[in-house]
């Protein structure tokens, strides 16, 4: 399946920069209307000029995006998650996690939801999608994937969770 291209202004983070100054004071003029119904201004059309509200200038601004914004949505939405609380998620046992039995998968889940060690050597990324813990002596793996909501390729943008379906994946080290 080929993957929609986003634009960099629709995904979670981006923001217009002035090209002059750096500046993120940029406003884009709209045109309005009175809506009777209620009773306050509606936007009506987007308009393709721009002015920074900081140094006058009027060009069209360029995008960057706030890497470290984008990382604390993605970890946020990784913890909820790891505690059960995330929408369009999913969460995957494999078959030698599921054989230890009943007893073991739940504390398997609980392991997940409480796990708090992490460090630059397991979360590199600082997104919390991934740890290892002990049960019984049996070290098990916790990843989390980020896949668009048919689940057919990875998501185009895994800090907007209405692209993005969340897989968390509970397996013996072993499995991996």
């Amino acid at each position: 399946m080929g993957s929609k291209k986003l634009n960099i202004w629709d995904m979670v983070g981006a923001h217009p920069i002035c090209r002059s100054c750096g500046s993120r004071q940029v406003l884009r003029t709209t045109e309005a209307e009175w809506s009777m119904a209620t009773q306050s201004w509606q936007i009506k059309t987007l308009c393709d000029k721009f002015t920074c509200d900081n140094c006058g200038d009027r060009a069209v601004p360029d995008w960057q995006f706030d890497e470290a914004f984008r990382q604390k949505r993605i970890r946020r939405l990784n913890d909820l998650l790891r505690h059960g609380q995330a929408e369009k998620a999913s969460i995957m046992l494999t078959p030698g996690v599921r054989e230890e039995g009943e007893t073991f998968v739940r504390t398997a889940l609980n392991r997940v939801a409480q796990f708090d060690a992490f460090s630059a050597d397991n979360d590199p990324h600082g997104e919390h999608d991934f740890g290892s813990f002990e049960i019984d002596g049996k070290k098990l793996f916790f990843k989390i994937d980020y896949f668009d909501l048919e689940l057919e390729r990875h998501s185009d943008d895994a800090a907007n969770p209405a692209l993005t379906h969340r897989v968390l994946t509970i397996m013996l080290a072993s499995e991996y």
